[in-house]
């Protein structure tokens, strides 16, 4: 497994549309294996996705299991092809991004979704989600279509903030 570099805001890749997964192989699992690891080694991150690594595939990874506070959630997912079938309800919330590594922005979503995807076996699932982790699948599934939550926003002047860098005491 490895650990992959992540593209960042401006590049323009990241605008790029993924295409369809078509092949269920040993490829596709080593791909996610190192997705996952990636996801890990980023400061607190729920969620990724295959173009954040310049593989332009219908590929995320979620797990909202380890919240701070505990949300009604499907634990580790590896979603492919995923497409949201249903949502309602809307509400605004703060997002970051690893992509986006300086800002977080206020973004509206749909509270409520039903999703279809498939796993990295190539089985399907329908998942029934709502609050953070129907939030975290939107964001990930925006990057499959070359979207940022920077896209989102509602004003660019009043809804993007600099994100707190904290720095860790260190005892002498």
């Amino acid at each position: 497994m490895a650990v992959l570099d992540i593209l960042t805001y401006p590049n323009e890749s990241l605008k790029q549309v993924s295409e369809t997964v078509e092949v269920f192989d040993q490829s596709l699992k080593d791909f996610i294996d190192d997705l996952e690891e990636t996801r890990l080694a980023g400061p607190g991150a729920v969620g990724i996705a295959a173009p954040q690594v310049g593989k332009f595939i219908r590929a995320v990874i979620v797990d909202v299991s380890n919240m701070k506070r505990p949300v009604p959630n499907h634990g580790h997912m590896v979603l492919i092809n995923p497409e949201i079938t249903r949502w309602d309800g809307y509400e605004m919330g703060r997002e970051g991004c690893l992509s986006v590594p300086d800002y977080t922005g206020n973004v509206i979503r749909a509270n409520n979704i039903v999703l279809q995807a498939m796993d990295q076996h190539g089985e399907s699932h329908e998942y029934e989600m709502e609050g953070f982790e129907a939030r975290a699948v939107q964001h990930e599934i925006d990057h499959l279509d070359g979207l940022l939550f920077l896209d989102r926003v509602v004003s660019r002047r009043s809804d993007i903030f600099r994100r707190k860098v904290y720095k860790k005491s260190g005892k002498k």
